[in-house]
């Protein structure tokens, strides 16, 4: 079993990373911040265009160390590449089953169904833990729709149809996920789901972190072999990571709308913590960006037990062994692509 490494960061404009022997240096003023084991760091991410020394470049290619940049604000911007690694028949069997309507819905459908059983799976948690408040009803009402939309998933028999059940559960979820935010609710509003850009506190927060998983999806499937760009459920589009998008939808809930209702819920961030463009954007401050990243790398070192393999795992790890598990599928392997669940 692959063995869970970290993230490395990078958040300040000032900041410089290079290699020094065996371990990563960061450096602030000519000061070292922080230095790390080479071995035990799997993704750089920078967020702006941090000098990187060529050596330090070469190495992480070399050894199947991403390094991603971002904006300032959470957008991908680019992906430094080394070798291309995997077998390129694994490859080829993907692009053939995503350009089939029937290998495609076979997949796509397992996606979509886990989503939502995560998705209502977050709902329960909260009406377990809050059922004696005014707003219960609202989320049974939601858990409901989305217990009766199963069938409709587990029986259709279009890509088209399937996204039009996607969509429709994302709107029921995303209904009352204000209901979910127990605390500053004055300053977290939640009226719907908006992106480009994010028009309040709770968007902002969710586009980052959404932004935080893909990355770190896409460099799972990339380490497996896989073309991330290439999908199921998301059509292709130049510059998108379908497949990475896809593979997304089954953490959504679990990873990333944990780690936003934590961050309010347990008042980790606040009012203060976010800005307003005028434009309306919302974006999180740099103290705010960093408290982000804290929280979400400690839910990706928790421990659990996968519910297909039943071993006991990393939630960091998750996207690893679900991208092993879709390449057993897509050569054959298995009969079917056991998408990642609750219990």
């Amino acid at each position: 079993m692959k063995k869970h490494l970290n993230t490395l960061y990078i958040t300040s404009p000032d900041a410089y990373i290079r290699k020094e022997g065996m371990t990563f240096v960061v450096e602030l003023d000519n000061k070292k911040a922080f230095q790390a084991p080479v071995q035990t760091i799997e993704n750089i991410v920078c967020f702006g265009f941090k000098p990187v020394t060529p050596a330090l470049m070469a190495f992480c290619a070399e050894n199947g160390i991403g390094i991603s940049y971002m904006s300032m604000h959470g957008k991908f911007l680019a992906r430094v590449y080394g070798e291309q690694r995997g077998n390129v028949l694994l490859r080829k069997a993907q692009y053939l089953m995503s350009d089939s309507e029937t290998g495609s819905l076979g997949m796509a459908r397992n996606i979509v169904a886990a989503k939502i059983a995560n998705s209502r799976n977050l709902l329960q948690r909260h009406l377990r833990n809050h059922g004696e408040e005014d707003c219960a009803s609202g989320v049974q009402r939601a858990i409901d729709s989305l217990v009766r939309h199963v069938p409709l998933i587990e029986n259709v028999h279009s890509l088209e149809a399937l996204r039009g059940y996607e969509g429709e559960c994302a709107s029921i979820y995303f209904g009352c996920f204000d209901r979910m935010i127990t605390a500053q609710k004055d300053d977290f509003i939640f009226k719907g789901r908006n992106k480009r850009p994010p028009l309040d506190a709770v968007n902002a927060l969710l586009s980052f972190v959404y932004m935080l998983l893909v990355n770190d999806i896409r460099s799972a499937l990339e380490t497996t072999g896989l073309d991330p760009q290439v999908g199921f459920l998301h059509r292709l589009r130049p510059g998108r990571p379908s497949l990475a998008l896809d593979i997304m939808e089954e953490f959504r809930a679990y990873v990333a709308d944990r780690v936003v209702l934590n961050l309010i819920n347990l008042r980790q961030l606040n009012r203060d913590d976010f800005d307003i463009r005028e434009t309306g954007e919302v974006r999180i401050s740099d103290r705010g960006r960093k408290e982000v990243l804290v929280t979400y790398q400690k839910k990706k070192d928790e421990v659990l037990e996968h519910p297909f393999l039943g071993e006991k795992t990393t939630t960091g790890l998750l996207f690893h062994i679900q991208s092993m598990l879709l390449a057993r599928y897509i050569r054959g392997e298995m009969s079917d692509y056991p998408p990642f669940y609750i219990r």
